[in-house]
């Protein structure tokens, strides 16, 4: 067993060009730590989120603060604290806080799992 207190994890910036504005991200544990899942948080200021994008396995968020927006080809739905999402390999979406809000979630993928960015 691991037990890692988040207010001691470091926060950095989240530089890929798979995001816009300005997004942190915490890692709480190393990859070594799960033989099944990644798990993270990430944290979007108002005005910034990811663009369209896949992963090749299964992708699960859950709202931790604020209000943003979770997307697809078809549709985009708001999204608040407590708000639990499950992405299914392959759908196209994206996530963050594109509106005048902050929005933080946890995202945990299946280990092993590629990112694709795409285009809408």
């Amino acid at each position: 067993m691991k037990i890692v207190k988040l207010s001691t994890v470091p926060t950095e910036a989240a530089t890929s060009a798979l995001f816009t504005g300005d997004v942190t991200r915490q890692a709480p544990f190393t990859a070594d730590d799960s033989n099944n899942f990644n798990f993270g948080v990430v944290s979007f200021s108002a005005h910034s989120r990811n663009k369209f994008h896949k992963h090749s396995g299964d992708q699960i968020l859950i709202v931790t603060e604020g209000t943003g927006t979770v997307a697809t080809d078809d549709e985009e739905v708001e999204v608040t604290a407590g708000d639990v999402v499950i992405v299914p390999a392959g759908e196209n979406h994206w996530h963050g806080a594109p509106g005048d809000t902050a929005m933080a979630h946890i995202t945990v993928t299946v280990k092993g799992s590629q990112t694709e960015q795409t285009e809408a």
